[in-house]
């Protein structure tokens, strides 16, 4: 009986992978796709590409940042999850990303700032969804009251709104 036991385990174990080197599946959209990532990235599920429903991102650990901006008066609230979370979700091994936006507005962000300034991809803007004409479905905000560097233009201007892309280079 103990042969037998030892067979059937196996095979289970020639399939598992190596401990601590498996990724997370990255699952299929179902809804609309509001984000695609490619570039350096090792975890796709499309092509060569990680896409991204609302859904999928809202799945993930939320965090807010309140902070006034150049574009709203007084202080807004913006929530989703981290931006280095999406990043690390989808294996993201490049220096930069090239942010561009639904009205091909294109920047550049070193994905450094992403850990560094505790970057939210922000799917709701004071706990609604944003739409297009309210600068959404995402934006990319860097919390700019937390520390006066931020409250400058090379930040304001990597701040993408109406994101639909990210190329990790």
């Amino acid at each position: 009986m103990l042969k037998t036991a030892r067979l059937l385990w196996l095979p289970l174990l020639l399939l598992a992978p190596p401990p601590g080197r498996a990724e997370p599946a990255l699952e299929m959209p179902v809804g609309k796709v509001v984000l695609v990532i490619s570039g350096q990235i090792s975890n796709k599920n499309r092509d060569n590409e990680a896409v991204f429903d609302m859904a999928m991102l809202s799945k993930l650990p939320q965090h807010t940042i309140v902070t006034h901006t150049p574009w709203m008066p007084g202080v807004s609230r913006f929530s989703g999850p981290y931006l280095r979370d999406v990043l690390n979700l989808v294996g993201a091994k490049g220096q930069t990303l090239k942010a561009v936006a639904l009205n091909d507005y294109k920047t550049d962000i070193p994905i450094d700032d992403a850990a560094r300034f505790g970057l939210v991809l922000a799917r709701l803007l004071n706990d609604k969804p944003m739409s297009v004409r309210d600068k959404g479905p995402l934006f990319i905000i860097y919390p700019f009251d937390s520390q006066p560097e931020l409250r400058a233009e090379i930040y304001y201007n990597r701040s993408a709104w109406q994101l639909k892309s990210l190329q990790v280079e």
